[in-house]
């Protein structure tokens, strides 16, 4: 039988890189003003979509 590759160290320190990737471009979205910018787009494309924009 193969012994498996991912060890439960390994498969941890992973997880831990891609969280603390994934919440350093939050937070530098947030930092840049990106959900405001997210917001307006949605709320053009639902104006347009009701027949108002």
């Amino acid at each position: 039988m193969k012994q498996c590759v991912f060890t439960a160290k390994r498969i941890a320190v992973v997880r831990a890189a891609v969280f603390v990737a994934a919440v350093s471009m939050i937070v530098f979205g947030v930092h840049r003003g990106e959900p405001f910018a997210v917001l307006q787009k949605a709320i053009r494309i639902c104006l347009e979509c009701i027949g108002i924009g």
